[in-house]
């Protein structure tokens, strides 16, 4: 066994370092823990979000008496729209589609308003 100095001063001092070391041992343990943890998956991302059309078509039907064409984002139209490309929309308003009142979509196609 060891031999133990036989003074307070040096036991107290002893007992100090072994406290230190006790105290650093404690920690390494733990970051030793820590790294063998298996690391939780992280949740899947969520799906994104499909990209708004720049224009879209509400066929005819009930409440609406003519097809109608709108810009992709026009609150208006509720969920009935179909998204058309900027030609189909210009041909839709030339073959008498209306378009709507609201996004007023003829504007940025450059097509003339409706007659009444």
């Amino acid at each position: 066994m060891y031999d133990l100095p036989p003074d307070l001063d040096r036991l107290r001092t002893l007992e100090t370092w072994l406290t230190l070391t006790l105290d650093r041992v404690r920690q390494q343990i733990k970051e030793v823990e820590q790294r063998q943890q298996p690391t939780p998956e992280p949740p899947p991302a969520p799906a994104p979000r499909p990209r708004t059309p720049d224009w879209a078509i509400a066929p005819a039907g009930i409440g609406t008496p003519t097809t109608q064409i709108h810009r992709g984002d026009c609150w208006a139209a509720g969920k009935t729209l179909h998204p058309i490309t900027a030609e189909r929309a210009r041909a839709e308003l030339a073959d008498g589609a209306t378009p709507c009142d609201v996004c007023r979509p003829d504007r940025p196609l450059g097509m003339p308003p409706p007659q009444p």
